[in-house]
C-alpha cells in the first residue's frame, strides 16, 4: 500500500490533474451573470400558467422553453457544486451552491403549475395537440411519463407548496455532507512501528488494504470512534432524511417512501423485494467467502478490519495514474474503437479530478453535463483505484452518449440504469487481467478482487438496501430512529450476512453513520441490480462480439427514451426476474470453487 504521509492542499496538485471545470464557465463571475437570467426564464415560464391545455403549440412552446431552462440549470448547478466539492470548507461555493439551489427552489415552485395542468389534458384532446402541433412529438415519452403519475399528481396550489419545501427537503443531505467531510475530524492511526497515518474518509479504505493488521485496526477504531462521538447527531440527522421521505410520499399519497422512490423512475417494488430475496437465498455463498477469508489470513478471529486486506499481499503494489488509463483503454477492447475513442478524449482533455485534497469530497462519482462528464477520484493507486477509474469512466461515457444522441428532455438516464455500464466496465477490466495473468499467485490475487467486488456491490449493497427499507418500515409506524435502534438493525444485519465466522462488534454497528447513500432515497439496491445486469451484458459482449455491442452501445444512448426496463431488455437483460441476480450470485460461487483450489496447500 502507499504510504500516505501528508494530504496536499488543492493549490499543491497539478493542473493536469484537475478537471476543466472552465468548460462550464471561465470564472465565478459568469457563473453569476448566467444565474441571473433565470429570473426572466422564470417570468416567462410562469405567464404559461392556466394555458398549457389551450393549444398544442402552446403546450410545445412551454415545453421547449422548460427544456433550455433546466439544461441551463444543469450547467449552473454542475459548476457550483463541482467547485464545493473540489474543497467543501470552501464557504464561497458553499454560498454559491445554497444560492443557486435557491434560485431552482423559486423557479420550481413557480412551475410547479405544469404537472396540474398536463394531467388534466383530456387524452383525446392531447391526441388532438399532436396531429395540430407535429413539434410536439419530440415530448410524447415526456408527457407519458408524467401522465402515468396522474393518482399521485395534487393540485396546482398543493404542487406549489411541495415544490417550495425542496429547498428543506435537502437539509438532511446537505447537513450530512458538512458533518461527514468537512466538520468530522478523526484521530491519526498508528501502525506497527509507532508511525501516524491521517485518517480521513478519503484515506480509510486505504488504511484498511494494508497488510499491517495493527495498522488496520487502528484506523478501523478511530475513524468509528470518530462518528460515535457524534452518535446522537448522525442519528438525527438520518432521521430527519426519513421524516422527510415519508412526508413526501404521504403527500403523494403513496403506500411508502420505498414507492415513491421507485415509481419516479418506474420500476417496479417487487424488484427491489426480489433482490434481497435472491440474496438471502445465496447467503450460504457469502458466509463461505468469510469463512475462505479467515482461513487465508490465519486469524483467529476475523473482524471488519480485516474485510479489504488482499489475500495474496505479496502481488500487491502501486499502479500509477497513466498506467491505470492505459490498462483500462486496453480492457475495454471489446467495445470497440468509436468507444474507446471517447474515452480517450475524457483521459487527455481533463474530464478527471484525479487526486484527494485537503477537503475534498470523498469517494467517486461521475456527472454528466452537456459539455462533457466530470469525474471525481481520490485516486490512491491501488487495484482498487484502478477499477473506481473504470467505473466512473463507465458513468462518463453513459452520460455522453445519452446526451449526444437523445434530446435534452430524453437525455438523463434514471438511477436504475446507472450502475449498469461502469460496473460492464469493471467487469470487462477484470476479464481482461484474468487472461493476462500465468502466474497462480497473481491470478489468486485477481480472483480474490473479483470476489470482493461481488461481496462489495451484491451482498454489501443488498444489506444497505435492507436496512435502509427497514428503517423506512420503522419511520412510517412512527419510531424515532435513536442511535440504539440505528445500531440494533445495522449489527442484526451484518451478522446475518457475513455469518458466524465474522465479529459483528460495536464499531461495525455504527457504519451507518459513515454512508452518504442513505440520504440518496433508496438509492443503494441498483448497485446490486446494476452489478448483476453488468454481468450478464460483459458475458454476452465477450460471448456474441459486435452483435452484442451494438445492442450495448443502443442502451447506454438510450438516456430515458424508454423505461429502465425495456432498455435494459433492449440489451439482452430482464431485471423483473430474479435470474440475472441468481446467475451473477453463481458465478461467485465457481469464482470462489476456484480461489479455494488456488489457495489449497
Amino acid at each position: 500500500m502507499e504510504t500516505i504521509a501528508k494530504i496536499k492542499s488543492r493549490d499543491e496538485i497539478q493542473q493536469q490533474d484537475k478537471w476543466a471545470i472552465e468548460d462550464l464557465y471561465a470564472s465565478d463571475e459568469a457563473w453569476e451573470q448566467e444565474l441571473q437570467t433565470l429570473a426572466e426564464d422564470q417570468t416567462c415560464l410562469s405567464s404559461y400558467a392556466g394555458r398549457l391545455g389551450e393549444s398544442g403549440q402552446t403546450l410545445c412552446d412551454y415545453l421547449t422553453r422548460m427544456e433550455q431552462v433546466h439544461a441551463k440549470a444543469e450547467l449552473l448547478g454542475n459548476y457550483c457544486m463541482r467547485k464545493s466539492d473540489e474543497d467543501t470548507r470552501d464557504s464561497v461555493y458553499q454560498a454559491m451552491t445554497g444560492k443557486f439551489m435557491g434560485v431552482m427552489v423559486t423557479l420550481n415552485a413557480a412551475c410547479s403549475f405544469d404537472t396540474p395542468e398536463i394531467m388534466e389534458i383530456p387524452d383525446e384532446t392531447l391526441d388532438a395537440f399532436y396531429s395540430a402541433c407535429p413539434q410536439l412529438e419530440r415530448f410524447r415519452r415526456y408527457l407519458k411519463d408524467v401522465r402515468r403519475r396522474k393518482a399521485h399528481s395534487l393540485s396546482a396550489a398543493e404542487e406549489k407548496l411541495l415544490a417550495a419545501a425542496g429547498e428543506m427537503a435537502q437539509a438532511p443531505d446537505t447537513i450530512y455532507s458538512s458533518f461527514a467531510d468537512a466538520d468530522l475530524k478523526f484521530e491519526d492511526a498508528v501502525d506497527a512501528q509507532g508511525n501516524a497515518h491521517p485518517v480521513s474518509q478519503g484515506t480509510f479504505v486505504s488504511l484498511e488494504e494494508s497488510t499491517d493488521r495493527v495498522l488496520r485496526k487502528s484506523a478501523y477504531e478511530k475513524l468509528y470512534n470518530g462518528f460515535d462521538h457524534y452518535r446522537n447527531t448522525a442519528a438525527a440527522i438520518l432521521n430527519a432524511q426519513n421524516k422527510q421521505l415519508k412526508f413526501f410520499a404521504d403527500a403523494r399519497k403513496y403506500p411508502s417512501a420505498l414507492e415513491a422512490s421507485l415509481d419516479a423512475t418506474n420500476v417496479p417494488v417487487s424488484v427491489y423485494d426480489n433482490l434481497i430475496e435472491a440474496v438471502h437465498r445465496n447467503l450460504d455463498k457469502m458466509h463461505r467467502y468469510v469463512r475462505l477469508r479467515k482461513k487465508l489470513l490465519g486469524v483467529e478471529e476475523l473482524h471488519f478490519y480485516d474485510i479489504y486486506t488482499p489475500l495474496v499481499p505479496d502481488v500487491d503494489r502501486r499502479i500509477p495514474f497513466d498506467q491505470a488509463k492505459q490498462t483500462v483503454y486496453d480492457a475495454l477492447h471489446p467495445l470497440g474503437d468509436t468507444y474507446r475513442a471517447i474515452l480517450k478524449d475524457g483521459f487527455d482533455n481533463r474530464w478527471i479530478d484525479v487526486y484527494q485534497n485537503v477537503g475534498k469530497r470523498s469517494g467517486a462519482y461521475s456527472a454528466g453535463t452537456a459539455v462533457h462528464p466530470y469525474v471525481l477520484l481520490n485516486y490512491t493507486g491501488t487495484l482498487d483505484s484502478q477499477f473506481t477509474l473504470a467505473h466512473e469512466m463507465g458513468h462518463a461515457l453513459h452520460s455522453y452518449l445519452s446526451n449526444k444522441h437523445q434530446n435534452p428532455i430524453d437525455s438523463d438516464y434514471v438511477i436504475f440504469v446507472a450502475e449498469v455500464a461502469s460496473t460492464c466496465n469493471e467487469a470487462l477490466l477484470m476479464e481482461y487481467l484474468l487472461g493476462k495473468t500465468t502466474g497462480k499467485k497473481e491470478r489468486a490475487y485477481l480472483i480474490n478482487h473479483f470476489l470482493d467486488q461481488f461481496k462489495g456491490t451484491i451482498y454489501r449493497q443488498t444489506m444497505f438496501a435492507e436496512f435502509e427499507r427497514n428503517i423506512g418500515r420503522m419511520t412510517a409506524q412512527g419510531q424515532t430512529l435513536t442511535p440504539e435502534v440505528l445500531c440494533q438493525e445495522y449489527r442484526r444485519l451484518n451478522q446475518e450476512y457475513y455469518g458466524p465466522d465474522m465479529v459483528v462488534d460495536d464499531h461495525i454497528a455504527m457504519e451507518w453513520a459513515r454512508i452518504p447513500h442513505f440520504y440518496y432515497n433508496y438509492y443503494v439496491f441498483q448497485y446490486a441490480t446494476g452489478y448483476s445486469a453488468a454481468i450478464a451484458l460483459s458475458r454476452k459482449i465477450l460471448a456474441e462480439g459486435e452483435s452484442a455491442v451494438k445492442d450495448y452501445l443502443g442502451f447506454l444512448s438510450g438516456g430515458c427514451s424508454k423505461s429502465p426496463i425495456d432498455l435494459l431488455k433492449g440489451a439482452g437483460v430482464d431485471m423483473t426476474s430474479p435470474e440475472p441476480v441468481e446467475q451473477a450470485l453463481a458465478l461467485f460461487g465457481q469464482l470462489l470453487d476456484e480461489m479455494e483450489a488456488l489457495t489449497q496447500e
